[in-house]
């Protein structure tokens, strides 16, 4: 009997001292976590969509208590003036930006010179030919910038990218993918934008797509304060900061592409 209790007793007592050594060595060792950190986390959407150029929203909660990232680093937050009261800074209110894709090729108006077979990235496409339009910046369509959202704001419509603009939380990261730079970020309080981007004449325009801006400048010379123009006499911008949201512009377009 002796033989067998001595094993067990002897295993016993080493477990009991293992077991005190790293409950000291827990205690003495323990790094101590900031308690702000967890706090701006819930501040985030959670949703690591990479849009602050952080790995997730626990990696850019560190950073900012650190002092490495801005409290306004997260696009996607509304809690941003929290984030600030947490670190002890007033911070206001970012202004919300929702996204846009700056094309109207779809497949009844882009005239196309080729058809994709196995190609299913916009990357890829981009590399191998350019994409099937004519138009050099036409949207390639194969929803490379669909399937980075994380909050589910994009999809293809009859072959070119759409955004649901309430859907939509400012990351920016369609922005960074696409490979036309056709995407770009708008004030969501307005609620006109031009669906072109091509820097092509308006006689070039005309023969690749049916939907295109011919740079004919009727809503340059129609907006009665000056609040869209044509970028180098080809691409009609709307400076946000002047619009005011009359809509003369979009009774002007005879091309239907400054929508609402």
């Amino acid at each position: 009997m002796n033989k067998i209790l001595l094993p067990v007793l002897i295993f016993a007592g080493l477990g009991i001292v293992t077991g005190l050594i790293l409950a000291i060595a827990s205690k003495l060792l323990r790094i101590t976590r900031d308690p702000r950190i967890d706090e701006i986390i819930d501040c985030l959407p959670g949703a690591n969509c990479g849009g602050c150029g952080y790995a997730g929203c626990a990696s850019l909660a560190e950073a900012i208590v650190k002092g490495e990232a801005k409290p306004t680093a997260c696009p996607s937050t509304d809690d941003v003036t929290k984030i600030g009261e947490i670190m002890g800074v007033k911070v206001e209110k970012q202004r919300k930006m929702v996204a846009h894709v700056l094309c109207s090729g779809a497949f009844d108006t882009a005239k196309r010179r080729f058809h994709y077979q196995d190609i299913t990235d916009c990357h890829a496409a981009e590399v191998l030919g350019g994409g099937d339009k004519h138009c050099a910046a036409g949207c390639i369509g194969l929803g490379s910038c669909v399937e980075k959202c994380v909050y589910g704001a994009l999809s293809i419509v009859n072959g070119v990218a759409v955004a649901d603009r309430d859907k939509c939380r400012s990351c920016g990261v369609c922005v960074d993918i696409c490979p036309k730079g056709i995407i770009r970020m708008i004030p969501y309080d307005r609620h006109y934008f031009v669906r072109c981007a091509s820097p092509e004449k308006g006689k070039t325009v005309r023969m690749q797509c049916e939907a295109g801006c011919i740079s004919c400048r009727l809503c340059e010379k129609s907006c009665p304060i000056g609040a869209i123009t044509l970028t180098d006499g080809k691409i009609a911008v709307i400076d946000y900061e002047k619009c005011t949201g009359c809509g003369t512009c979009v009774s002007k377009c005879p091309r239907g592409i400054i929508q609402v």
